[in-house]
């Protein structure tokens, strides 16, 4: 039996009626609700992205999308208007950043520590040191290779303020025992791990970091200086004028209120407690 014949005019009726479909689900899909944030690599490298994003996206409808970077090329992509929001640990460069008016508002969130890695026998001694002044120079009296993150991140403007802190000019020595990876934090965990060389990490990626081979943490400190804490800003609309600012306010909001702390403190690996959320003692 042959199929019944479609008239040229319904099958334009089809046609059209498909297209249509297509174009509002197009439609659709552009108008999902989302913001992207640039951040830095630790937040996502430690897994607490995985463990906030999705309950924030099921309490307010709107999708978190990231880029991670160091934090100073999370700023500095902001600055270009590429993103909604940021999220950082470089406080030099957050306030520089709101200075030039490229911020509107720039809240704590949480903080974590930095701790030095080495390989397990230690030949530099820092297990011993007293500070972390004395832990650095005790690897640069020796020579011992040290991995910095060498991308203008929070972390690595930390340890080269923690070097001149120490009393040592490391452009001295680099390219010698001084090497740098030029990479996220989990990159460079990994390339030190391979080097056996000592490196400043923030301690959720170290936790939170697979392949740890021989390498172990070796100096872990309630130093002031080695206080790490994160921050996130909302971007200027006055600057940036195609910015989400909406979705953006409600995710810092969210961060930063009840809900949002509560589940930064509801992250553990091992039963250990990845993330300390802000509190008005810490101003």
């Amino acid at each position: 039996m042959k199929p019944p014949h479609l008239s040229k005019a319904v099958f334009r009726l089809i046609k059209t009626a498909l297209l249509a479909f297509v174009c509002c689900v197009r439609v659709s899909l552009a108008a999902e609700p989302h913001i992207l944030l640039q951040s830095t690599t630790s937040t996502l490298n430690s897994g607490l992205y995985d463990h906030l994003l999705p309950v924030f996206t099921a309490a307010s409808g709107i999708e978190v999308r990231v880029v991670a970077v160091g934090s100073g090329q999370a700023l500095r992509n902001a600055a270009n208007c590429d993103g909604d929001a940021v999220l950082a640990h470089a406080p030099e460069d957050e306030l520089a950043f709101m200075k030039q008016g490229y911020g509107l508002a720039r809240l704590p969130v949480m903080k974590n520590r930095f701790v030095l890695l080495g390989p397990g026998g230690d030949p530099a001694g820092i297990k011993a040191a007293g500070t972390i002044s004395e832990a650095l120079r005790l690897i640069a009296d020796k020579e011992l290779r040290f991995l910095s993150r060498g991308d203008d991140s929070g972390t690595h403007q930390r340890e080269r303020a923690l070097w001149a802190e120490a009393g040592i000019d490391i452009s001295t020595a680099e390219g010698s025992w001084y090497l740098e990876a030029g990479q996220g934090m989990g990159a460079s965990i990994n390339l030190a791990v391979q080097l056996n060389a000592y490196l400043l990490s923030d301690i959720s990626t170290w936790l939170a970091f697979g392949n740890k081979a021989d390498h172990q943490l070796l100096y872990n400190s309630e130093e002031a200086g080695l206080i790490n804490r994160y921050s996130v800003i909302t971007l200027n609309p006055a600057q940036c004028p195609t910015v989400n600012h909406d979705g953006a306010r409600q995710f810092a909001d969210w961060l930063t209120a009840e809900a949002g702390q509560r589940q930064i403190a509801s992250f553990r690996l091992d039963g250990q407690q990845m993330f300390t959320p802000y509190s008005r003692a810490d101003k």
